[in-house]
């Protein structure tokens, strides 16, 4: 198979395939945007004009139906992820879903009975940034002594009842949009698993959603992550990696600017207040593109899926773990 091989057909309008994943199939190595679906025809026809993109449907099914597709990219609301990545496997496509995968890991458990021919990823990006992937050598490498320590943080400020991420029915909340990605930093740097958590969550009167929530995970051996996420605080974001010898300090962590340079700081904390911080720039990449790539070479068989359905599991059962926490009032083990 040759570049450019993997047709995709994009499952809804949502900004976040029309604003981020679309631009970055169509600038990756190995995909194109071969058709875009919504239940609103005429949406569908006027993001495929301002993309070019080839076809479009009004309806879900026609575009599963379609047998030139390879891959669906699935950026439905949370509680449709499931459902229609189960209608997109059984129509023969393979399917990367936007995170988080599922409600709970009951429900994503599901996936797990797909035929195995078909893949099945979840969409975080971040992992095949090359910002995350130098930061993950340079703690391999032993620069930053033992890495003991992982310091993250997410937020931003949305307060409006009509948006997704405010509909408790559906999946909102910080934890669910957010707090995936500061839980996931400690799983890919430590490489490790969490043994228990321990959480506090803040809910929205209003939307019944966790507007702020705060956890600590055990990694075991004396490896802590400690995040806070918010859908209601000053939009901010970063990650440090603190050892016993250096801190590694990512600036943009989540979401990295596509097309853009970014750096990540190295400290032996020998000056206070950054003094001996030195910055090395990471060359100008789209993280949604690389993860495209990531997806299309496992799908043609040049390379295996590093994450696939069964990391997708384990990060609803560590997601359900800090829920339960909260609920229970102390630590829960990550079953």
């Amino acid at each position: 198979m040759g570049d450019k091989n993997i047709r995709w057909g994009i499952v809804s309008t949502a900004n976040i395939g029309l604003e981020k994943v679309i631009p970055g199939i169509q600038v990756s190595a190995t995909g194109t945007a071969h058709a875009i679906a919504s239940r609103d025809l005429e949406k569908a026809q006027a993001a495929a004009n301002d993309l070019g993109i080839a076809k479009a449907y009004g309806s879900y099914e026609e575009l599963l139906a379609d047998p030139e597709i390879d891959a669906i990219y699935n950026p439905l609301p949370n509680h449709m992820h499931v459902p229609v990545t189960v209608q997109a496997v059984k129509a023969g496509k393979h399917v990367l879903c936007e995170k988080p995968i599922a409600l709970n890991a009951d429900e994503a458990r599901q996936l797990l009975d797909l035929p195995k021919d078909r893949l099945v990823a979840e969409g975080f990006m971040v992992r095949a940034h090359p910002q995350w992937l130098k930061a993950r050598e340079i703690v391999r490498s032993g620069a930053l002594g033992e890495l003991k320590a992982i310091q993250t943080f997410f937020s931003y400020y949305n307060d409006d009842p009509g948006n997704i991420r405010n509909m408790a029915d559906i999946g909102g909340g910080a934890l669910l949009d957010i707090g995936c990605y500061t839980m996931l930093a400690g799983r890919f740097f430590f490489e490790a698993e969490p043994e228990r958590v321990v959480s506090l969550i803040d809910r929205d009167p209003d939307f019944g959603t966790d507007r702020m929530t705060s956890a600590l995970l055990d990694f075991g051996n004396n490896r802590h992550l400690n995040f806070v996420v918010s859908t209601q605080l000053t939009p901010y974001q970063r990650i440090q990696l603190v050892g016993t010898k250096k801190r590694l300090e990512i600036v943009i962590p989540f979401n990295a600017p596509q097309g853009e340079a970014v750096q990540i700081r190295l400290d032996d904390g020998s000056i206070l207040g950054d003094g001996s911080m030195q910055s090395e720039i990471i060359a100008p990449c789209d993280q949604y593109a690389e993860l495209v790539d990531v997806f299309g070479r496992a799908i043609s068989g040049d390379a295996a899926l590093p994450y696939g359905v069964e990391d997708a599991v384990q990060n609803m059962k560590i997601l359900d773990a800090i829920f339960a926490s909260a609920d229970e009032g102390g630590w829960v083990s990550v079953g």
